[in-house]
């Protein structure tokens, strides 16, 4: 009897054909075990959880949930049943880490990020095609699966609400996790499928902006960083493609109505993709944006210190450098600096240009993720720097009166020129090739100068081409 020991110590069969191995997590619910399927040989993961109370309950109702889905970012259930005062779920085993666990580790890349939340919002679509709400999306319950290339799981259906599971909450209470639930639940609304697609949303913001939106030092700041809602995507992440941060952004309306579905939001994700390098996906989808908001920012400090007359010889280089530098890292904070930079100058002119100025630079730095508006202040703003104001606003003191005095000063073909400006960047969106471009730039530019053949072209196609070129750059496919 020498193997007597060894069989004594053996595990027991859970559901009469699975043998626990090895342990692959726990949590306050239950815990995970690596066990084989005596029947075919094949590894799964167990999942154990305690009958009693509402693990118990949940852990059915996942199961059940998880019987009904077919999809392959679904994690599939084999089978399940109760046991020794124990609920047992076989799931299939997938070998790898959390989202969380990935991204807390600074090991996600854009491009992986991108491609899990849209294989997410895949499974989702799936499962509310079948009437089925997660309830509880979140980075912790998505299992990038080790492998090449990106593959996800959605993983714990146990707070899922399908049409005849009964309620595991009391009345106005809010299941899920804090950070990820919509902000209708938060106020007692009812589940729906926007509000998976919202924590679909959360999860890709905080990935690509490497923080969380809403997470507060309290509970209760947090509630209300979610009802206010999140930053555009785009304030934080300039260089994310056009077509990634809008979808961030809707997915994270606060009016669930305007929210895409699942499977909507998968297709607007798989829009863009990121660009890979010769070493595999890079952290950053696109360089050319920050590259052209650089020279522009440079650009304009450098020409606003140097029109007009404050700074000495050597200033007016170092200003275009800083701008330069600070756009590419800092957008925001160099968009502000370049603006700064004629402050003084006017100033010294004028002190109520200089206020005026002020105020407009300031709104324009508020609004500068509304590309068109971005774009016709922009025109204005460096016709006003390279034809500088008349006499008539030296010494004026009141803003008003001086922004009177400029506005006026200023053609019809300077006004012409940003309503066109601001035209081709609204209507960028609807662009998809460089013929589109092209002909969109060439009817803008007949549009400006046909009610004044007299208006010299070449400023005015160097300014249309800028606008329709340089913010139709899209990344690599």
């Amino acid at each position: 009897m020498p193997n007597a020991p060894a069989r004594a110590l053996e595990p027991e069969l859970a559901l009469g054909r699975y043998r626990p191995l090895r342990p692959l997590g726990s949590g306050g619910s239950g815990s995970v075990w690596l066990a084989r399927d005596e029947r075919t040989g094949l590894d799964v993961a167990l999942k154990i959880v305690p009958l009693e109370g509402k693990a118990g309950d949940r852990a059915e109702r996942e199961a059940e949930a998880c019987s009904r889905l077919r999809h392959p970012a679904c994690l599939r259930a084999y089978a399940f049943g109760r046991e020794r005062g124990h609920v047992y779920i076989a799931y299939e085993y997938a070998p790898g880490k959390t989202f969380r666990e990935v991204m807390r580790a600074g090991l996600l890349p854009d491009s992986a990020a991108v491609e899990a939340c849209a294989q997410v919002a895949e499974a989702l679509a799936h499962a509310h095609s079948r009437r089925i709400l997660h309830r509880d999306v979140k980075p912790a319950n998505v299992l990038l699966v080790e492998g090449t290339g990106t593959s996800v799981r959605l993983l714990d259906f146990g707070l899922a609400a399908f049409d005849d599971a009964e309620t595991l909450t009391a009345q106005g209470d809010v299941p899920g996790t804090l950070a990820y639930i919509s902000p209708e639940r938060l106020v007692g609304g009812p589940s729906t499928p926007a509000a998976d697609v919202w924590a679909v949303g959360v999860m890709l913001w905080e990935a690509l902006a490497g923080r969380h939106p809403f997470t507060r030092p309290s509970l209760r700041e947090t509630g209300d960083a979610i009802e206010a809602g999140a930053p555009p995507l785009a304030e934080v992440r300039p260089d994310v493609p056009r077509a990634i941060s809008d979808a961030v952004d809707r997915a994270l309306s606060l009016d669930p109505r305007r929210r895409p579905s699942a499977a909507q939001l998968a297709d607007a994700l798989r829009s863009v993709r990121a660009r890979r390098s010769p070493k595999g996906p890079s952290n950053t989808l696109v360089l050319a944006p920050r590259l052209a908001r650089a020279i522009g920012a440079g650009a304009y400090a450098g020409a606003a210190t140097t029109l007009f007359p404050f700074w000495p010889a050597p200033f007016p280089h170092a200003f275009a450098a800083a701008a330069a530098a600070l756009t590419f890292f800092r957008p925001r904070l160099g968009l502000a600096f370049a603006l700064a930079a004629a402050v003084f100058p006017l100033g010294n002119l004028s002190v109520g240009l200089a206020i005026a100025y002020g105020v407009a630079a300031g709104a324009w730095l508020v609004l500068s993720s509304q590309r068109a508006v971005l774009a016709a202040t922009a025109v204005l703003l460096v016709y006003g720097v390279t034809h500088p104001p008349s006499v008539a606003v030296e010494r004026v003191e009141d803003p008003v009166a001086a922004a009177r005095e400029v506005a006026l000063g200023v053609p019809p073909e300077g006004w012409r020129l940003a309503l066109v400006a601001g035209l081709a960047v609204a209507a960028l969106r609807f662009v998809r090739s460089g013929w589109h471009v092209s002909f969109w730039g060439s009817a803008l530019v007949a549009a400006a100068l046909l009610p004044n053949p007299s208006v010299a072209a070449l400023p005015v196609i160097a300014l249309v081409w800028a606008a329709c070129l340089g913010l139709a750059v899209k990344p690599a496919t």
